[in-house]
């Protein structure tokens, strides 16, 4: 029995070697009209055992908050209640009339699907797994070697800050619409960082301080149609580490939230950006935000499912190299939910395995004896 479980462990290392040395990605095997999945991408039927979504709502399935009376001295307290509900109930929203011109949001949407429909000889250049933290990195599974199954999408990464990428060694299909993109994701998440610092009683400027967008990193992920996609996933279940991300997708259907117990269909408004908590958000606001599992479902539509996520983190750790809870929040009625950490242990956890939920969280609960 032993033997037999060896020879297949040592045969999927053979397949996912043989994937990632071909540098096709899944868009190639997508295009290459295959009937049948590679067996690297089959997943465990618990994972799907409720691909489905188990909720009947209507709409866009997470609340949506409307920016456009942000200024307003009437309007404004009621906006940071709304994104404090949202962050903390749902820990996803949509914003709307966000200031983002609707052309940039299209131009960006097309540049990425561009650089994913460019021959495969073309793409390969950019193809590397040992570059994760920095520059510019085209791959498939950003996890491959550390999941369980592989997922049925590929990636463009670009690390836009601290350390920006050279204007060239970025796509030139995808060049300017990826450095303006940047400069508007910022943009949106510094005024949502800063309701969110409202929502906490601290000031609006707080998470600038913290720099918590500082750190930014811009993904442009290709969901190709898949023909088994009942058998496989886009993206599995996780939660993301960060600070907060926002996500630009087009208007083909796969992302799913997890509220409750109920996965809930996510429908992006056109013109509408998704925002989302990630678990370092949840440990700073001592729990009062929360970061929450989603996952992509394998496109079984004929069309591209294209989204742009750019992820959100600080620069500046405190003095003495560690992060926690922020103290401002910690009183004798609300202790701190969470031990502090430092960078490495923040980066050890991330990169030791495949995507996961609050794995981080988890590690560095306080937990209390009755």
């Amino acid at each position: 029995m032993a033997a037999a479980v060896t020879t297949t462990s040592s045969d999927r290392m053979e397949q996912l070697k043989e994937f990632d040395e071909s540098k096709m990605g899944v868009k190639g095997l997508s295009d290459s009209g295959i009937s049948t999945i590679p067996s690297i991408f089959l997943h465990p039927p618990e994972t799907l055992s409720d691909l489905k979504s188990s909720t009947t709502s209507c709409g866009t399935g997470i609340p949506v908050v409307d920016l456009s009376n942000l200024h307003s001295d009437f309007h404004r307290p009621k906006i940071v209640e709304q994104i404090r509900e949202a962050a903390s109930s749902w820990g996803f929203f949509q914003v709307v009339n966000h200031g983002v011109p609707v052309s940039v949001l299209d131009e960006t949407i097309a540049a990425i699907k561009a650089f994913h429909e460019q021959p495969g000889e073309e793409k390969a250049k950019y193809y590397k797994r040992d570059q994760e933290g920095h520059g510019v990195m085209y791959s498939s599974n950003n996890d491959l070697y550390r999941s369980q199954a592989a997922c049925w999408h590929d990636s463009l990464q670009l690390w836009m800050s601290p350390q920006p990428p050279k204007a060239e060694d970025i796509p030139e299909v995808c060049r300017r619409q990826v450095v303006e993109w940047d400069v508007h994701a910022k943009k949106v998440a510094d005024t949502v960082m800063e309701l969110l610092s409202l929502g906490l009683g601290l000031e609006a400027g707080k998470f600038k301080e913290l720099t918590f967008s500082d750190a930014r990193a811009v993904v442009g992920i290709i969901y190709p149609p898949c023909p088994q996609p009942d058998l496989t996933m886009g993206i599995t279940s996780h939660t993301d580490p960060g600070i907060i991300t926002v996500l630009l997708q087009n208007q083909v259907p796969g992302l799913q939230v997890k509220h409750g117990d109920a996965w809930v269909d996510v429908k992006p408004l056109p013109g509408g950006l998704i925002i989302n908590m990630g678990d370092f958000l949840q440990i700073v606001s001592n729990g009062e935000y929360r970061s929450v599992q989603h996952r992509v479902l394998a496109n079984a539509s004929n069309e591209h499912r294209i989204s742009i996520v750019t992820f959100f983190n600080l620069t500046k750790w405190r003095e003495l190299g560690t992060y926690g809870p922020l103290p401002e929040l910690l009183s004798p009625d609300k202790p701190a939910l969470y031990r502090d950490f430092t960078l490495q242990q923040f980066y050890d956890n991330f990169y030791s395995k495949g995507l996961d939920s609050k794995s981080l969280i988890e590690r560095i609960k306080i937990t209390t004896c009755s």
